[in-house]
């Protein structure tokens, strides 16, 4: 069996749509992830293993995979530690944002819509957010 090539990493805010998303997918992962084998290819357990570990210990681990984080922040604008975190590890993150990504449902919607654009930005290189809706998704300045 070979093994999988993990792409994308789905933070803890988003654990419900991880469990939608990771059993369809090899090249997903998120917080406590065993590993699994999907579509025969095994992929490995996530090195991040409790959801409550902070942005400043796990960002740092995603930017050193070259993981595309998926993650939920309807503040994500405001948030200049967060963007600065983002900025200092080399991340390379995707935030749902709005009223679309309240509810799993409408966060597996803004992901399915925007599927072709994240999964372009997952070979570019990082630092990187972008804030993704169902109708936009735009690029947020990092800050100094």
């Amino acid at each position: 069996m070979r093994e999988s090539v993990v792409r994308y990493y789905l933070d803890a805010d988003i654990l419900g749509l991880a469990k939608v998303l990771c059993p369809l997918r090899n090249d997903m992962t998120c917080p406590g992830d065993p590993g699994a084998v999907v579509h025969k290819r095994e992929r490995p357990p996530c090195p991040i293993v409790d959801t409550r570990t902070p942005d400043t210990a796990w960002l740092p681990v995603a930017a050193a995979q070259g993981w595309l984080v998926i993650s939920r922040d309807r503040n994500i604008r405001e948030n200049l530690a967060e963007r600065r975190a983002v900025r200092e590890s080399g991340v390379k993150m995707i935030a749902l944002a709005g009223d679309d990504a309240r509810t799993k449902w409408g966060q597996l919607e803004v992901v399915m819509t925007r599927w072709r654009q994240i999964e372009a930005l997952a070979d570019e290189p990082g630092p990187f957010i972008y804030r993704a809706g169902r109708r936009r998704m735009i690029r947020l300045e990092l800050g100094d």
